[in-house]
């Protein structure tokens, strides 16, 4: 089932849509292995007609199930479109495809949904890394460098002569 709108309905007078899609129905099936969406994703739109145009205004939200790219704990994380917004011309070049009077929202609501993604989900501000993974210092064994104290990386450019 898609979101969609009747034209014919939207005539006569606005429309107030409300409900949940599954992740299949919005085809929001991506495969990422740090973040998914399981759950229903619920929208609460007013859908008006605006001089040969359709005008979505509402509130879409999703629950993604994330894993943090910096300690990899799974956590959840909440995915709200606010004050989502969508116009859709009916004429002109740019005109939405109409079939059987009804207009199908679902491929801008998806669009929306993946544009608002995170790019690194990380469960907290605070999270900085693996708990006991052992930061690389300077002078480690293993290491090859080691450089001096109060030394740059243009030290030793700076002590080439090139005349």
């Amino acid at each position: 089932m898609a979101l969609t709108v009747n034209l014919r309905q939207l005539e006569r007078r606005e429309l107030d849509l409300e409900g949940a899609l599954t992740p299949e129905e919005l085809d929001l099936s991506f495969q990422d292995q740090i973040m998914r969406v399981s759950l229903p994703v619920t929208h609460k739109l007013h859908v008006e007609l605006l001089h040969n145009a359709i005008l979505a205004r509402g509130r879409i939200e999703a629950m993604l199930n994330c894993e943090c790219v910096r300690c990899l704990k799974p956590f959840q994380q909440p995915l709200v479109l606010e004050d989502w917004v969508c116009h859709l011309p009916l004429e002109g070049e740019d005109a939405v495809p109409v079939v059987n009077d009804l207009v199908d929202l679902t491929p801008y609501v998806r669009e929306d949904i993946f544009l608002a993604l995170p790019q690194h989900p990380v469960c907290n501000p605070g999270c900085h890394d693996l708990p006991g993974k052992s930061k690389a210092r300077v002078g480690q064994p293993g290491r090859d460098v080691t450089p001096e104290a109060g030394s740059s990386a243009w030290a030793a450019l700076d002590k080439l002569k090139l005349d």
